[in-house]
């Protein structure tokens, strides 16, 4: 056998073995959380109480739910625009020069960061001084959806600026022919052909922030009976906090161990509808420019 041909099936067996343990990390969820499912039902996810403990258990899943987006959200609506006046910058603005090899290097850092690193800094710094500024305890959605929008920044520049370096030199070069500054171009040139990029960079961020546990837990505050948020100040708990809040308390077969299979296989649907949206957005921009 030639080398090139077992580097090429090595190369797949490794391809090949990535899909294979997501199939069987969501085929063990499914299997553990589908009797649950089909016990409970759209109950499930329609219920408004999660008290496991109650006679009888309720696993109301509506409020965690709705937690989950409200930080989700607000951590893009904070990320996104920043994001992409970042990658602006560093597209088009900040040359090659020692400045822009710093914000990249600095950029890239901070994907490095440990989560639990960046839970610890907003527990410690944020939440009080989101206490003093607005009363309360300072654990709410504002708290988590700045750490997360802070953990989401890193994709959404990255993305973006390679969305924009795209885009052909031709397309500023007649703008800038026709009159149009600098800033002009960028706004009505630039921007409109890489807004699937950019898009696609938005919904992959959601997508991580949304899978995001640690960081999350530590500044949102986990109320015991998880209730609907009326307010960016109020006290919420995330899906992915919940399983680890309970995993250690659950009776292995339990329905509330079930329970907490399923919370893995709503959280797997989620990620993967997001991260297949923002790949189809990508392909599309990709198959238009025929690379």
């Amino acid at each position: 056998m030639k080398i090139d041909d077992a580097v090429k099936i090595l190369t797949f067996l490794c391809a090949g073995s990535s899909i294979l343990v997501v199939f069987l990390i969501f085929g063990y969820t499914l299997l553990e959380g589908l009797p649950f499912l089909a016990k409970y039902g759209l109950s499930f996810l329609t219920g408004l109480y999660w008290k496991p403990y109650a006679d009888p258990p309720q696993f109301g899943l509506l409020p965690t739910v709705i937690g989950t987006l409200s930080v989700s959200g607000l951590a893009i609506l904070l990320a996104a625009p920043m994001g992409v006046l970042a990658a602006i910058y560093l597209a088009e603005y900040s040359g090659s020069g020692l400045l822009r090899s710093f914000i990249e290097s600095a950029t890239q850092l901070l994907v490095g960061i440990p989560s639990v690193v960046l839970g610890f800094v907003g527990l410690v710094f944020l939440v009080p001084i989101l206490a003093e500024t607005f009363g309360g305890w300072g654990f709410s959605i504002l708290a988590g959806g700045i750490v997360l929008a802070v953990m989401t920044l890193p994709h959404v520049i990255c993305i973006s600026s390679d969305a924009i370096k795209a885009v052909p030199r031709e397309y500023r070069y007649a703008s800038l022919a026709l009159g149009a500054s600098k800033w002009q171009t960028i706004r009505r040139v630039v921007l409109p052909a890489a807004k699937s990029g950019i898009l696609a960079s938005i919904i992959l961020g959601l997508g991580n922030a949304i899978g995001e546990t640690m960081a999350v837990l530590m500044v949102v505050g986990n109320p015991e009976v998880p209730y609907i948020p009326t307010s960016i100040l109020d006290r919420v708990r995330v899906l992915t906090s919940t399983i680890v809040i309970e995993f250690n308390y659950a009776v292995w077969g339990s329905d509330q161990m079930r329970a907490l299979f399923a919370i893995g296989v709503v959280l797997f649907i989620i990620t993967a509808v997001v991260n297949l949206l923002a790949f189809h957005i990508l392909g599309g921009r990709i198959h238009a420019k025929g690379i």
